[in-house]
């Protein structure tokens, strides 16, 4: 087999059409990377695809024609065989009543055997308990309070969710949370995470840790808080010491009932808290990537790792455990009182698409990441030479061989906190362009994934956690896709931006479906004072980046936009007569980010810069305590009314 119809043979497209109408073959050198990048797969044979069974009720598998019947199948969960039986014919029947999960499916026919999972799901993810309601959308990092450490933490998460209670939202919206490097402040953004697994433990709000006694002197802090952008290497040259302290004596009182809770925490995340604390002690120690670390600590080992925690660095993994335990607990709070405010939603997280790959995530499941290949885009108009993000992320054959748990660890790390989640390029699970290391971004090459099987996986995460799954579909997506996300019951992306016509204007109220969210823009684009000001189109210009649009085509869409406010009876063009025009459609979740309700101009991030524009930095212009007074919060309850009276019903 040459090694284009090997590459075909495990998914990965060798050619495709690019954006701009170009055809793109991978070069033999790139594809001979991937392949290499990507755990060893011998292509199934009797079944080629993981087998999904949906709703409890049974259902049929066909047999591919190269199986040699009769074929003899059996369904194990562990140790314990649900069921087996002989297919004379080319299907299989299986039985209704298969416990929900993910179980290990056996093949045999005269040619040999084979495995692959088969994953029994509900009909579809959980629909959400609410009619149509809306969030605040916030960088958490970005809010100002007159007691936080100069970035934005849990307790302020606790004052906003109360905030937006008294105005008749049903949640927060928030960034990712995911763990970072804490020895690497200035690498700030939410989506290029350590773990997808784990909290970022500059969010922990330290004069709430048990053992904390006093912190740095009042003129420090308050010049922190009064920066413009977050100073993220000052605010942790001052939280990881004082956290440091609040351990020393938190350890002083081993029978206290926090004592009792932390010990609690620890066994129920077990072996996977063990590996993160047993990885952040090595990542100290060698202070180099993991695959540069001495041979023995390159892999995962469950043994040297309980050595190593009850070794001489016991105090520092302790450590480690306690940081996240804080995070863990402060969050959990939050998320109490957005249940005892009776909020439909509470807190709406985002899922990064990929981790970087010196993290612990990439160590810790290095056959379902692929270090060495990064998710990208292809070149398209606006990007000629295509996009590598620099994260690792899932591969098919990975995940199969470990019973898709990496991907259900990853969802369900989110869940447990959350009402809703965001999956960032939902696209990925049916397909990744992945660049391998050393290659241009244009050399990457499209990589297959089991979608059904990451769809069913999803559901299952998402009914036993009561969790509505939000997948970000903008752009170009395959046929069918939205279509067969929707059957499962995840919901669409609608941005109000991109939602025009093929002659550029603006889709009425009734385009919009009800199981979506929809916002006016996203954290990447222009927020709604800088695209009515063309401050975005300035500041792209003023770095040398291309908008992609003239000044002329923003006043055209400008236009378009007062076309269909006027046509709802809408005469202004503010941003509360956008969230009004918006509180009208049938979609069930509205996000109103805090940037468009403070009519800010600046957004978070502007994609394609790293030091030219101050991304994940900015904070918000008020304080907390302020906001009430400069949001225009009667202008706001009138544009979300109907919302408001659905949702409290």
């Amino acid at each position: 087999m040459d090694l284009y119809a090997k590459a075909q043979s495990l998914g990965i497209q060798t050619e495709y059409i690019d954006g701009s109408g170009h055809r793109r073959v991978t070069t033999p050198e790139a594809l001979t990377a991937i392949l290499a990048a990507l755990p060893p797969h011998t292509p199934r044979r009797i079944v080629i695809d993981p087998v999904v069974v949906r709703g409890g009720h049974g259902g049929q598998t066909q047999l591919s024609e190269a199986a040699r019947l009769p074929v003899q199948w059996k369904l194990s969960s562990g140790s314990a065989v649900l069921a087996q039986g002989e297919a004379r014919e080319r299907s299989v029947t299986w039985p209704a009543g298969l416990p929900e999960g993910v179980h290990r499916l056996q093949l045999k026919d005269a040619s040999g055997s084979e495995e692959l999972p088969l994953l029994v799901a509900p009909d579809r993810a959980f629909g959400g308990a609410f009619d149509r309601c809306w969030v605040i959308a916030v960088q958490l990092y970005g809010v100002r309070s007159a007691r936080n450490w100069g970035i934005g933490d849990f307790t302020d998460l606790e004052g906003l969710l109360a905030f937006a209670h008294r105005l008749g939202a049903d949640g927060i919206g928030l960034n990712p949370l995911h763990a970072l490097f804490d020895d690497r402040p200035g690498d700030c953004s939410p989506y290029s995470p350590n773990s997808r697994l784990f909290l970022n433990a500059l969010y922990v709000d330290v004069e709430q840790a048990p053992g904390f006694r006093t912190g740095p002197d009042s003129t420090t802090l308050e010049a922190l808080r009064q920066t413009e952008l977050v100073d993220y290497k000052g605010v942790a040259a001052l939280k990881w010491p004082a956290l440091r302290a609040a351990f020393d004596r938190f350890l002083a009182a081993p029978d206290s009932a926090d004592a009792a809770e932390f010990k609690a925490y620890r066994a129920e995340r077990g072996d996977l808290l063990a590996r993160f604390t047993c990885f952040e002690v090595l990542r100290h120690r060698f202070q180099q990537p993991w695959w540069e670390w001495p041979e023995e600590w390159r892999q995962p080992d469950a043994a040297r790792c309980a050595a190593l925690l009850n070794g001489p660095d016991r105090r520092e993994a302790d450590f480690v455990a306690y940081v996240q335990w804080l995070a863990e607990r402060q969050l959990r709070h939050c998320k109490d009182l957005a249940h005892r405010l009776g909020m439909k939603v509470g807190l709406y997280l985002d899922v990064a698409v990929g981790v970087q790959s010196d993290g612990f995530d990439a160590w810790n499941e290095q056959g379902a990441i692929s270090r060495t290949l990064s998710v990208g885009a292809p070149p398209d108009p606006l990007n000629t030479v295509g996009q590598n993000w620099g994260l690792a992320g899932f591969n098919a054959p990975g995940l199969e061989l470990k019973n898709f748990e990496p991907f259900r660890e990853m969802v369900r790390a989110s869940m447990r906190h959350a009402g809703a989640i965001r999956l960032d390029h939902v696209l990925g699970l049916k397909r990744l362009y992945l660049v391998p290391h050393g290659f241009p971004a244009k050399q990457g090459a499209y990589v297959q994934m089991p979608f059904e099987a990451l769809l069913a996986a999803t559901a299952i995460e998402s009914v036993a956690n009561q969790c509505v799954v939000i997948g970000e579909d903008l752009g170009t997506v395959p046929e069918g896709f939205r279509e067969q996300m929707a059957d499962w019951g995840l919901w669409s992306y609608k941005v109000m931006i991109f939602e025009r016509d093929d002659n550029g204007r603006f889709r009425d109220v009734d385009y919009y479906p009800p199981n979506a969210l929809v916002t006016l823009n996203t954290h990447d684009l222009s927020t709604y004072a800088g695209w009515r000001s063309f401050g975005d189109l300035r500041t792209k210009r003023g770095l040398g980046i291309d908008p992609g649009e003239s000044d002329e085509d923003r006043w055209r869409a400008l236009g378009y936009w007062d076309e269909v406010l006027r046509d709802n009876g809408i005469a202004a063009n503010d941003v509360h007569s956008a969230i009004r025009f918006l509180s009208r459609t049938r979609s069930r979740l509205l996000a109103i980010s805090l940037e468009d309700l403070l009519e800010v101009v600046d957004q978070p991030n502007i994609p394609g810069t790293i030091d030219e524009h101050p991304n994940w930095r900015r904070k918000m212009p008020v304080a907390i305590e302020d906001i009430a007074a400069t949001a225009g919060i009667d202008a706001l309850k009138s544009a979300t009314a109907e919302r408001i009276s659905a949702a409290r019903v």
